[in-house]
């Protein structure tokens, strides 16, 4: 398959047949380049008409038209089009130039922009313009399938949320693996998560150290670059873009639960299989035909989606400015989720004089964000807990209204009560509303030629309030009777940061050696206050008010403060020789107040170098290949997540003591201080090239990297007689090795034009060390080990279950608990004994989170005026931990199964197909199965998913109402080729109490997260 991605074809010539009328002329001649060489495939077309035709293998073409007058218009990719009168000739011969725009395109990078054919580092770039028309809330959705070695995994399908972004394979062990993000120079502290997708210009994502190096002791997980929309010279434009859509959970790749009747025989043969009398609510299975409760799709419904953005943008004589203002609602496809965005940029530059320019920027959002409890484990997410809940339990009752709760009698095996689930989704409250505010503002001065000096504030503002209430009518707990105690959550979060860049950059060139030489001084400061505020016992649930309830809860009642501060100075030298000989050095020092007081100050080196092999003379006759550079870098960045306050040693002054009779407040320390305590150190290495062939039909763009990541921070543990467990501490290495491929084909041009994008990057990684005396870490599911990959999956290895008494005794066994028909695992030690921890453990590893190597394809094609977009991403060789068959698969028959348990063992006469061991023994047998973590809870999670199809027809034709309008239609997440089979994601990846994606040391953990729907849309882009 990824054969055929890759082996694009390079040429398809597209003939038009012409109508002859009573008067024509035939026009012919012949295209060469500037050297005289013939180019094959060049579209002549006669201007203002759909009259044209290509040249042949010999650059020759033969056009037939009404008479010899009128204009030919010349165009092949690589080259600049040529507009040649015909002025009564019968024979036209043209000279086409090489188009050097793509070359010389401006890329930006950090503090500042250098041409395409200058970069040195591993640099990628992507405009607004190729993301448009794509109907989801955030960018991250977008750019999946894109870019070469960065992973985007959405791992939940949650409205404005749930997007993994990881450049390189990069992680740690508590230090994060989230990108640095910088919006027009802006470092922020969070995510990308609420910018209006709209408001983009381009991205540019930065991977190796020479291009990341400048943002120092934050640039170790790669630089994500935004630029946002300007005006462009002497244009003023205004554009409305609006689509309008539905979404919908496919059935494909649900798991697949027993119903009610499916449920009911399972019960009795539970019972008749344990020698036991069947209750009476399953003697008779058939009886619950027609009666089954979905609960999982009773949660889900299809929900709109619409988005409205109107963009003005002006630059005419010393005004530059862009406005873009967009509102997006998107209803969730879980019941009583909703999604509101309300957005607002303005970016101003205005040029006070020929040596002065000032500009300033504001960035206003509002985010409104309604979203039940979804995700999480067992007890915490509600559709966790719809999947087990058994479908006989109803969930309306005989007057069509929903149930409260749920409890069948303890005879027949029911040991937990469940809520109602629907109920639990409407009526719970879990608000969300974020206020955003980002600005700045700059004063650039240039006081003689080659100099420019600029000085910057950025200032973000974000408030975010958070409000839970919990009804006494409902809850999203398991084993909670109805009516429960009310609860209210009231959490307020106020975020201010800024920073203050001050940079002088002179540029000069001396006969062709071209100098840039870049100095900076900054300064950036971020505090963020919190208050939070539990409540419970409300005598009336409709005034959830703090004064209402009876008792304020002190153990989730607390308000803190955070603050942070980086200084730093910079500096580069950019130096070429004609362009073709490059090199770059860069340096960074920065001193934060994150670490500790004898290792606040660290410096961050890079140098890269490059040769545009295309421009030596010895290329000049090598005419298939249009450009060539190597190039290669290397350099030192940092990891600063690290937290606040880890240095410091902690106290607690919620602690009592008694003396006599007396209760006195006291404070205790928590932690010890470490004055050492210094960032996370990456250095990498990184060897590439980029090839263009056929006057750039084909381009190519290679890296390899190899980077170690050293003194990661770890809560090491100590003797217990220090009176503490732990101690912060930089620990341990970890090696990265990689190699990425990027491929662009303009397959066909004329009148019918393809190109094809397509990349694949494999990533791999292994622990060296860890601290003195530790060679390993433990995850939920997951092991970090000295010599391994790290956060690997680890348990039991399953072989089956026992067949028959010759195989129990012949076979290692749990003593007291091992059976015929039980789980079967392997005895990786040989002592004949299976173990579960301890000095005998047999547990060992069994797979990978991580993939073998990941992939995007992007397809676009066009005719006249229509034209069609084919998005693809995906991954190969990594697995999933299917966390909920601990109760979907729970052979106890405690809670609802997937289909596939009715092919479990129920006797040496029906061993079923040997995955799904037998019912009889109780939790001393069954328990093995679900608690003994073992390789059946592994899946292949590799996938290759259809993102986003969008077709498109676009007027052209400027009249009265609008320059330009294009119609289109889209469909997001299209189709999922996958044999995983926990779910209907498999980029899913969650932890226990749903607020996150498991972080690096448990990740790849389905736990039945908010599924992401399949959305489409129609649209319209207007332009004014």
């Amino acid at each position: 398959m990824l054969v055929f991605l890759f082996l694009i074809p390079l040429s398809i010539s597209t003939l038009r047949a012409i109508p002859v009328s009573a008067s024509v002329a035939s026009v012919t001649g012949k295209v060469t380049d500037e050297a005289g060489v013939a180019l094959p495939g060049v579209s002549v077309v006669l201007k203002g008409t759909t009259t044209g035709t290509t040249t042949d293998a010999n650059g020759v073409y033969t056009l037939t038209i009404p008479a010899t007058t009128g204009t030919l218009v010349f165009s092949y990719v690589g080259f600049t089009s040529i507009e040649e009168a015909i002025g009564g000739r019968t024979t036209v011969n043209v000279t086409m130039a090489t188009d050097t725009k793509a070359l010389s395109e401006v890329i930006v990078v950090g503090y500042g922009s250098q041409t395409k054919k200058e970069v040195t580092g591993a640099v990628q770039t992507i405009t607004g313009k190729e993301l448009m028309d794509i109907p989801v809330s955030q960018i991250g959705q977008k750019l999946q399938g894109r870019l070469a070695g960065v992973q985007i995994n959405q791992t939940t399908g949650k409205p404005g949320t749930g997007m993994n972004i990881r450049i390189r394979g990069q992680l740690s062990v508590s230090g994060g693996s989230e990108p640095l993000y910088v919006i027009d120079g802006f470092p922020i502290a969070g995510n990308i998560g609420a910018l209006n997708p709209d408001e983009i210009e381009d991205i540019t994502v930065l991977k190796d150290a020479a291009s990341t190096s400048l943002y120092g002791s934050r640039a170790a997980n790669g630089v994500v670059l935004i630029t946002t929309k300007r005006g462009k010279s002497g244009q003023t434009n205004v554009s409305f873009n609006t689509f309008v859509g539905t979404q919908v959970v496919p059935m494909k790749g649900r798991l697949q639960m027993m119903d009610a009747v499916e449920f009911a025989q399972f019960k009795k043969e539970y019972y008749e299989d344990q020698g036991s009398p069947v209750p009476a609510e399953f003697q008779n299975p058939s009886s619950y035909e027609g009666k089954n409760n979905d609960w999982y799709d009773a949660l889900l419904r299809r929900a709109p989606i619409q988005s409205y953005n109107l963009t003005l943008t002006s630059n005419k004589e010393r005004l530059n400015t862009a406005v873009v203002a967009g509102v997006f609602n998107q209803q969730g496809v879980v019941l009583n989720n909703s999604y509101k965005r309300y957005s607002l940029r303005m970016n101003s530059d205005y040029k006070v004089s020929d040596k002065v320019t000032v500009g300033f920027n504001i960035a206003p959002s509002y985010i409104y964000d309604n979203t039940p409890r979804t995700d999480g484990d067992r007890g915490t997410g509600i559709l966790f807990n719809a999947l087990h809940t058994w479908p006989v339990m109803p969930i309306y009752d005989d007057n069509g209204e929903l149930t409260k709760f749920n409890r069948f009698p303890s005879s027949t095996g029911n040991i937990f009560a469940y809520a109602n689930w629907v109920r639990a989704a409407d009526e719970l409250i879990n608000e969300t509303t974020t206020t955003n505010i980002l600005s700045n503002g700059y004063v650039e001065y240039r006081p003689i030629k080659g100099l420019t000096l600029k000085s910057t504030i950025n200032a973000e503002l974000l408030n975010t309030n958070f409000f839970f209430f919990n009804p006494s009518t409902a809850t999203s707990a398991i084993n909670t009777p109805v009516p429960t105690t009310a609860v209210s959550i009231r959490e307020y979060i106020q975020d201010f940061g800024w920073l203050n860049e001050n940079l002088a950059t002179y540029a000069k060139s001396i006969n062709n050696h071209n100098f840039e030489i870049l100095a900076g001084y900054t300064n950036q400061r971020y505090r963020r206050e919190s208050s939070r505020i539990q409540a419970d016992t409300y005598s009336d649930d409709r005034l959830p008010t703090i004064q209402g309830a009876i008792n304020v809860n002190r153990g989730g009642t607390n308000s803190g403060v955070q603050e942070w501060a980086l200084t730093s100075l910079l500096s580069r030298l950019t130096y070429n020789y004609k362009g073709k000989y490059l090199f770059t050095a860069s340096i960074r020092r920065d001193g934060s107040s994150r670490f500790g007081s004898d290792n606040r100050w660290g410096t961050f080196p890079s140098v890269s170098a490059g040769w545009v092999l295309s421009d030596e003379n010895f290329m000049q006759n090598q005419t298939k290949v249009s450009f060539a550079k190597i190039r290669a870098s290397f350099g030192v960045t940092g990891n600063n997540n690290i937290g606040n306050y880890t240095q410091y040693a902690l106290i607690n002054n919620t602690v009592n003591a008694v003396f006599g009779n007396n209760v006195a407040a006291g404070a205790v320390v928590t932690s010890l201080a470490n004055a050492n305590l210094g960032w996370e150190t990456t250095r990498q290495l990184d060897l590439g090239f980029d090839l263009g062939l056929l006057n750039d039909r084909i381009q190519l763009s290679y890296d390899y990297y190899t980077k170690n990541t050293t003194n990661l921070l770890y809560a090491v543990q100590i003797p217990q007689e220090s009176g503490f467990g732990n101690f912060n501490d930089n620990i341990g290495e970890i090696k990265f090795w990689g190699h990425e491929v990027a491929l662009t084909t303009r397959n066909t041009t004329g009148k019918f034009q393809w190109t094809t994008n397509a990349n694949i990057s494999f990533n791999r990684n292994k622990v060296i060390a860890l601290a003195d005396g530790i060679d390993r870490v433990y995850g939920l599911h997951h092991i970090t080990q000295v010599g391994k990959p790290f956060g690997q999956f680890y348990g039991h290895l399953a072989d089956g279950v026992y067949l028959n008494e010759e195989d129990l005794r012949n076979s290692p066994i749990v003593p007291g608990r091992s059976t015929v028909g039980s789980i079967k695992l392997v005895d990786v030690n040989g002592d004949g004994v299976l173990t579960n921890g301890g000095n005998n453990d047999d547990r060992t590893i069994l797979g990978n989170p991580f993939p073998k190597f990941i992939y995007g394809i992007t397809n676009n094609f066009q005719y006249g005026n229509f034209d069609l977009s084919i998005v693809g991403s995906g991954s190969y060789g990594n697995q999933l931990w299917v966390r909920h068959l601990y109760s979907t698969t729970n052979l106890d028959g405690v809670f609802n199964l997937m289909k596939e348990v009715k092919h479990r063992f129920r006797s040496v006469e029906n061993p079923g197909k040997g995955f799904f061991g037998t019912t009889v023994g109780g939790g001393t047998v069954t328990g093995i199965e679900r608690d003994w973590q073992n390789s059946r809870f592994v899946a292949d999670a590799s996938f290759f998913t259809i993102k986003n199809i969008t077709l498109g027809y676009t007027i052209g034709v400027e009249n009265k109402f609008f320059k330009s309008a294009r119609l289109y239609a889209s469909i997001q997440q299209a189709a999922v080729f996958t044999k995983y089979w926990g779910g209907p994601n498999p980029e899913t990846s969650a932890q226990q109490n749903g607020q996150g994606d498991g972080g690096n040391l448990s990740p790849g953990v389905d736990l039945s997260n908010y599924p992401v729907p399949r959305t489409s849309t129609i649209g319209i882009n207007l332009n004014f």
